[in-house]
């Protein structure tokens, strides 16, 4: 029996938000490995300027990466097993966030020109 779509349930602005963080977390320069739990700590985040945010080599309009500052995205990534916070301003993405597929792909991903 194929494995179902979405088990967690994430809703569509939790989906590209875990997605675009699954980028930042096998970029070198914005996810720290942590060896004993396995987990990546996102080293930062990107912002936005004008209609679109970098996300590792990529391109994103601004509104695919929206949940970057939402707390609220985070708090329900964190209640799902997908997230560690650490301390104000930090998060870290478990093994499961790292595995979990949201269907995206590189759906809204663009190589950046710039």
């Amino acid at each position: 029996m194929p494995l179902k779509k979405n088990p967690l349930k994430l809703n569509k602005l939790q989906l590209r938000t875990l997605a675009l963080a699954q980028v930042l977390a096998k970029d070198p320069e914005t996810g720290l490995k942590d060896e004993k739990t396995e987990c990546i700590a996102l080293t930062s985040l990107p912002h936005g300027h004008g209609n679109h945010v970098h996300v590792g080599g990529f391109t994103v309009s601004s509104k695919d990466a929206s949940g970057f500052a939402n707390p609220a995205v985070w708090s329900a990534l964190e209640r799902k097993g997908l997230s560690i916070p650490k301390g104000p301003l930090g998060i870290s993405l478990t093994v499961a966030a790292l595995e979990y597929d949201t269907g995206l792909g590189n759906k809204f991903l663009a190589h950046s020109d710039h």
